[in-house]
């Protein structure tokens, strides 16, 4: 009796080639976010507005992550701010990033005092640092074929840090995504007082 090869589409099993599979958005990973754990699936979707998920099997919620982030990365290039605020995950995403909440546009706000957050928006990241009267900044010596170094935000409230040079926010955005860098941050402390925290981390592990 002839027998018929499983092509993975059954059973619930997903055939997921490693990498991205879709053109033109180097931000989605479909082999990572189909590691992510169903609880996890779907609290990104409900942060992108997708509610509708109790029902939904894994191998549908990987899909309609992957269509969410495509759908936001279609709008962003076809002139959105430059970046959809989606999170950017690659071989070397850090825990630090998979527990963060993600905000994708100004709108969001932290589920509680202290959370940490994630984001690539960029007029989120502008917002905060002008409201801690933060400027884009670079440290000096660090950079290289005419492009901007490390990147940091300097904030003048507390004196000019020493080592840093300011630059534009467009100078410092372009780098930040040419280097498909997280902004990971704080609103809040804790005990509800505003927070400067921030890191800058890239999936591929380059430094900020």
């Amino acid at each position: 009796m002839p027998t018929t090869k499983n092509s993975g589409r059954g059973s619930g099993s997903t055939t997921n080639p490693p990498g991205n599979q879709t053109p033109n958005t180097p931000d989605i990973n479909e082999s990572d976010i189909a590691r992510l754990k169903v609880d996890q699936l779907r609290d990104r979707l409900r942060r992108r507005g997708v509610t509708d998920t109790t029902d939904m099997q894994k191998d549908d919620l990987v899909k309609a992550l992957i269509k969410s982030m495509r759908d936001d990365s279609g709008r962003s290039s076809s002139g959105g701010s430059g970046s959809s605020g989606g999170i950017r995950t690659g071989a070397h995403t850090s825990s630090s990033i998979r527990y963060s909440q993600e905000i994708t546009s100004v709108d969001d706000e932290p589920e509680r005092a202290g959370r940490s957050l994630v984001t690539t928006d960029h007029e989120v990241i502008r917002r905060w640092a002008e409201a801690r009267k933060g400027v884009p900044t670079t440290v000096d010596g660090s950079e290289h074929d005419g492009h901007a170094g490390v990147l940091r935000i300097d904030f003048l409230a507390n004196g000019r840090e020493e080592r840093l040079s300011e630059i534009s926010w467009e100078e410092w955005f372009r780098a930040f995504d040419e280097r498909r860098l997280n902004f990971i941050y704080q609103e809040e402390r804790s005990d509800g007082r505003q927070s400067n925290f921030f890191r800058l981390e890239s999936p591929d592990r380059e430094d900020g």
